[in-house]
């Protein structure tokens, strides 16, 4: 017999919907089940994905999906959704190479309708589908549904105002959390969920009462608008030109069918606030979401995933970046009053935990509102503190426009901690930190630092403390090298890089590798393996052309690499440095190519761009061989 006898019955949404009504309550029950027994083998988003069911359930059960469209936001609560459509044999391979993504990819599934893996866009897009149908004359629903967190960023306000009177269903997933605890004024808002409750108990009784009085009705109908502002959330989606209705238990299968029946039905833009429970179904994680946010590896369903605990005798794991960096900012701030900590609702992700707790005056989440967080860190530089902006390297892609008119054209001292630069493994494309030396490097003023170990990291945001400009310090997920980390603080030379390796004797082919931040140590690698000179370049920006000439007047070739792509980063900032020095000499840039990298283990994706230590080394002796080849061919030819 089999273990999910509904579950396996839907190979699409249209098998769904030939299901009795009572059947959708066991069908969630199994499709919790299948999730958590899909995501203890797997890793991914976990929580997120458990408080969406009866939700994803009822909107493919009422919506004519995929005609009606399906926008997710963030994307990380989807899992029941591909399950649902017609990707279930493919969860055993989520987010691994090769496998389903764990967001939302339109090349994936025709069900998913916009990629998603940021926040705060679903409204956008789904007003620009609607607008779509309108055009071409097609009949047809666009339903964005977005979290309580993501609905906190400025673009969905930019969305809702331009909304109209758009055939848009916006619904509101309002479980109180994001990835951190949401915070801010409008969370506060949201979160009158007692006073809805108050307020729908309040309008029944009323409606009973007032039911044989029409005219005496219409009258209380008035005062009912007013007084629904002041004890639900009514007011403010309802000023934006939304029919409001909620908020509704999003847990209750029943009532979702009939609620999103009901708008279905209704012309213009409508606004649905549900309220779900991250983790719902499974104890552990509905007890504390955040720790069961996503599972980064296998863990045992009964038991749950374990919260690391060092064995009395096991030898202590190096500390990653993002943990160096939280130690930093804890030392900095006892050490400097005028540090002010900033964080785009990843307090957790970008190791702030403890500063928040230490300095609970002086850290700011100001929840995933990243344009926001770098001009809010700009008009703290402008009157004196020293602000530092904790940010992921593709979150700063949405704050660009910022970072240049606020931050940089003003030269204010902001201290940008870029987390996850490089590749970083099963979130995908969405999350690479890919192009962040590139999109820094072209900004005036702006310093850019890549560390090659735990101790320069530490080192380096020490340096862009002590600059009266802006500065960046880029360092990947996970640990470092195992370079001992030293406790005073230092800062380095501007500008300047470090031979970390010597070409040793005599070699026909006498090459330079200049690397940059994590490639430092297999470049270093390669370098013994074809004895080469290795530099650690440790600044982007300013280069350090003084060393960058004399590496090439003492060698025959110059190698540059980095985790970033190749056009417009560290090689292009050597290449230009050669350029306005004159000087001419054979070299090859490695680094991330020209395309989006997928999802999988970062190893793996290393291997693939040709950036682990046997890439790098293939790469150079092909180049070589290249090289050879049209040296000879041309003193042929002369």
């Amino acid at each position: 017999m089999t273990k999910y006898p509904l579950l396996d019955k839907i190979n699409d949404p249209a098998d769904l919907r030939k299901l009795d009504r009572r059947d959708l309550s066991p069908l969630a029950r199994e499709l919790r089940e299948f999730i958590v027994e899909s995501v203890s083998t797997t890793g991914g988003h976990f929580s997120s994905n458990l408080g969406t069911v009866e939700l994803t359930i009822a909107l493919h059960y009422v919506f004519n999906t995929p005609d009606d469209r399906l926008v997710w936001d963030v994307g990380h609560q989807t899992y029941g959704h591909k399950i649902l459509t017609g990707r279930k044999a493919g969860m055993p391979k989520l987010r691994q190479k090769g496998g389903i993504a764990g967001f939302p990819r339109r090349e994936e599934s025709v069900y998913d309708t916009f990629g998603t893996a940021h926040s705060s866009t679903s409204i956008s897009a789904a007003l620009g589908m609607a607008v779509a149908a309108r055009v071409a004359g097609v009949k047809r629903k666009s339903i964005a549904i977005i979290g309580d967190g993501a609905i906190t960023g400025g673009m969905a306000f930019e969305a809702m105002n331009n909304v109209g009177r758009e055939n848009v269903i916006v619904i509101l997933n309002d479980n109180d959390m994001s990835i951190s605890e949401s915070i801010g004024a409008l969370n506060n808002y949201l979160a009158k969920l007692l006073s809805g409750r108050f307020y729908a108990n309040t309008k029944k009784t009323a409606e009973k009462v007032l039911q044989h009085t029409p005219t005496f009705k219409e009258i209380a109908k008035r005062v009912e608008e007013h007084a629904k502002g002041m004890i639900t959330p009514s007011t403010m989606f309802e000023e934006f030109g939304f029919n409001y209705v909620g908020p509704i238990d999003g847990h209750n299968v029943d009532v979702l069918v009939d609620t999103l029946k009901n708008i279905r039905q209704l012309n213009g833009p409508q606004f649905l606030h549900v309220v779900t429970k991250k983790g719902q179904g499974y104890k552990l994680a509905e007890e504390d979401p955040i720790h069961y946010h996503a599972a980064s590896g296998k863990f045992d369903p009964k038991i749950g995933i374990a919260k690391p605990v060092p064995a009395a005798d096991a030898k202590p794991k190096p500390p990653t970046y993002t943990q160096i960096f939280g130690e930093w900012l804890c030392d900095m701030a006892r050490a400097d009053k005028r540090l002010i900590g900033i964080t785009p609702a990843m307090r957790e992700g970008s190791g702030m935990v403890k500063f928040s707790q230490e300095f609970p005056d002086r850290y700011f989440d100001v929840a995933i509102a990243e344009q926001h967080a770098v001009t809010f860190a700009a008009g703290l530089a402008a009157d004196g503190m020293k602000p530092v902006l904790a940010i992921y390297s593709t979150f700063l892609q949405r704050g660009y426009d910022q970072l240049i008119h606020d931050v940089a054209i003003q030269n204010l001292p902001v201290v940008f901690a870029l987390d996850r630069g490089g590749l970083v493994g099963a979130d995908g494309p969405t999350h690479h930190g890919a192009f962040d030396l590139s999109y820094l490097r072209c900004i005036p003023n702006m310093t850019v630092m890549a560390p090659a170990d735990e101790n320069e990291c530490r080192q380096m945001l020490y340096t862009g403390m002590t600059l009266n400009s802006p500065s960046a310090v880029r360092y990947p997920r996970g640990t470092g090298p195992g370079v001992a980390i030293m406790k005073e603080m230092t800062a380095l030379p501007v500008g300047k890089g470090v031979v970390v390796r010597e070409l040793k004797g005599f070699d026909a082919r006498r090459v330079a590798i200049l690397a940059f931040g994590a490639m430092v140590k297999p470049a270093t690698d390669v370098g013994e393996e074809i004895n080469a000179t290795v530099a650690n370049m440790r600044f982007v920006k300013p280069i350090d052309h003084e060393l960058i000439f004399k590496l090439a007047t003492t060698h025959d070739y110059l190698v540059t690499i980095e985790e970033n792509v190749v056009m417009g980063g560290g090689g292009s900032a050597v290449a230009e440095s050669l350029a306005a020095q004159d000087l001419c000499i054979p070299m090859l840039q490695l680094g991330l190519p020209d395309r989006f990298v997928e999802h999988g283990d970062p190893a793996v994706l290393l291997a693939d761009c040709g950036l682990n230590r046997e890439g790098i080394s293939k790469s150079i002796r092909d180049w070589f061989s290249r090289t050879a080849t049209a040296i000879a061919t041309h003193k042929a030819v002369s």
